[in-house]
């Protein structure tokens, strides 16, 4: 059988798998990337038949690598359209005021608070006590806002992230860790 350079063969429950030669390749290498599919790079050498053979003997990997770059993909999707354009005005009232109402809730004080479009931190507390909320808050569910803002008021008593400081947080949020893990899920560099 005589192939073409690049050659595309369709698996059924896999969809289209493109193999191509490569002179960089110096071993057979299958990529699976969102919107692109599954890529074969082939060296030189070898031939597509070859190729071929190991895709079928990596049938199961590349199955399981491709339901989860699909994952990935409608996960960023889906964060895509919760960082839509976010109204700073608007934001900084809602994010100051609900900061004032768990501050006078669970006895905090602080001495400033500002609300900026920050790129790497949901919030912070400098050590005198102000405190910095990001704007793009304001696309999380109301519990993780409040999360960031009590792990910030918290900062205001202990200025690290030591036992004291989670055995503290945890007094004000009971369910402090299983929070910070769905925060991780939010990733602002997507933003």
């Amino acid at each position: 059988m005589t192939m073409k350079n690049p050659y595309t063969i369709h698996i059924d429950g896999i969809g289209s798998i493109l193999l191509e030669h490569s002179s960089r390749a110096k071993r057979t290498i299958i990529t699976v990337k969102p919107n692109k599919g599954v890529r074969v790079a082939v060296p030189i050498q070898v031939s597509f038949e070859e190729a071929l053979e190991f895709v079928n003997r990596n049938d199961r990997w590349i199955r399981k690598t491709l339901a989860r770059v699909q994952q990935l993909g409608s996960r960023q999707k889906e964060l895509a359209k919760l960082y839509s354009p976010i109204d700073k005005l608007k934001a900084e009232k809602t994010l100051i005021t609900r900061l004032h109402v768990l501050a006078k809730k669970h006895r905090f004080t602080y001495s400033k608070v500002s609300v900026r479009n920050q790129k790497t931190r949901w919030g912070s507390c400098s050590n005198k006590n102000t405190i910095s909320l990001n704007m793009k808050l304001m696309a999380l569910p109301e519990e993780l806002i409040d999360y960031v803002i009590l792990h910030e008021l918290v900062h205001t008593r202990i200025h690290n992230h030591g036992t004291r400081f989670w055995a503290e947080l945890s007094k004000h949020e009971k369910d402090a860790n299983a929070l910070a893990s769905r925060l991780r899920e939010y990733h602002l560099r997507l933003i």
